[in-house]
């Protein structure tokens, strides 16, 4: 079986992508407050991007013989992203560090997929998670400006 461990990150990603999908989903419907009208549309751009992401993830697992996860359970047993039941009380800053958190993971899961795609010698996937990458440090930055804060992509 050629690129074992690239599979088995992509996978990874299938199920976390998924998951960051839901949890940005989820904080697009419940938010409130005086940004409502601004970052509403926001979140969906980021929804989109996720999807985006996703899709082709998936497509290149396929592409190298894979075979992506595509069940809800097996979303839920695979992801390392926790989930919490959606609220109306919390702040526009309290919604995006969590997201910021999840980008975060993501953003050290595509480092793992980078080095383990170099290693393998899948220049193709390393190219297109190293495009990935750079676009999560971007919307870390990017939110993590919205409400204050530095990106600490370097920690």
């Amino acid at each position: 079986m050629k690129y074992p461990k690239t599979k088995e990150v992509l996978n990874q990603l299938v199920a976390d992508l998924t998951q960051m999908h839901m949890i940005v989903h989820q904080h697009h419907w419940y938010m409130r407050g005086s940004q409502f009208l601004k970052l509403h549309p926001y979140l969906d751009k980021v929804m989109d991007e996720l999807a985006e992401q996703l899709d082709e993830v998936s497509e290149r697992l396929i592409t190298l013989d894979g075979s992506p996860v595509s069940t809800l359970s097996e979303i839920v047993e695979l992801t390392k992203i926790p989930d919490e039941k959606g609220t109306w009380g919390e702040s526009t800053e309290e919604r995006y560090e969590k997201i910021i958190a999840g980008y975060r993971y993501l953003e050290k899961l595509y480092e793992k997929g980078i080095e383990v795609s170099d290693e393998e010698g899948d220049y193709s996937t390393n190219d297109m998670l190293t495009g990935f990458h750079t676009a999560v440090e971007k919307r870390i930055w990017m939110m993590a400006a919205e409400i204050g804060k530095a990106p600490e992509i370097d920690q």
